[in-house]
């Protein structure tokens, strides 16, 4: 059902509606309903946006937190691998006994890994004094 509207808009604005509907486009009902139409959804879409910005604003700050520990984390491990095997003299060939407490010592520290994570704990920022965070 279409209800009829009388309207004051520019001349301007009216000129440049005349001529576009003397094109191939449509009659000026059918543009100005668009229009409207058109704003409207986009006004929505706006208010919408404005609620988010805050949230997705607090997400990106977040992430970008997130991205710089690990980059930390990333560089520290980078450094203390180079620091290790630049120091730790490598182990002769015959000495099976070194190599086998390598490889338990190093299932212990997987296991252990394991352990800190499918229990939530955290080595970094724990102080293991007090129990607490550092």
């Amino acid at each position: 059902m279409k209800v009829r509207q009388n309207l004051y808009i520019d001349r301007e604005l009216s000129d440049a509606l005349e001529a576009l509907a003397a094109g191939t486009v449509g009659n000026k009902s059918r543009l100005v309903n668009d229009a409207l139409a058109d704003w409207l959804a986009r006004r929505a879409t706006r208010e919408i946006d404005d609620l988010l910005k805050v949230r997705l604003d607090r997400i990106t700050r977040e992430i970008s937190h997130a991205r710089r520990d690990i980059e930390v984390l990333l560089e520290s491990l980078s450094l203390f691998v180079r620091y290790q095997l630049m120091v730790t003299a490598p182990l002769p060939d015959a000495d099976a006994a070194a190599v086998a407490v390598g490889r338990e010592r190093f299932e212990k520290f997987v296991a252990q890994v394991g352990r800190q994570l499918a229990g939530g704990k955290r080595t970094i920022g724990h102080d293991p004094d007090t129990g607490g965070a550092a």
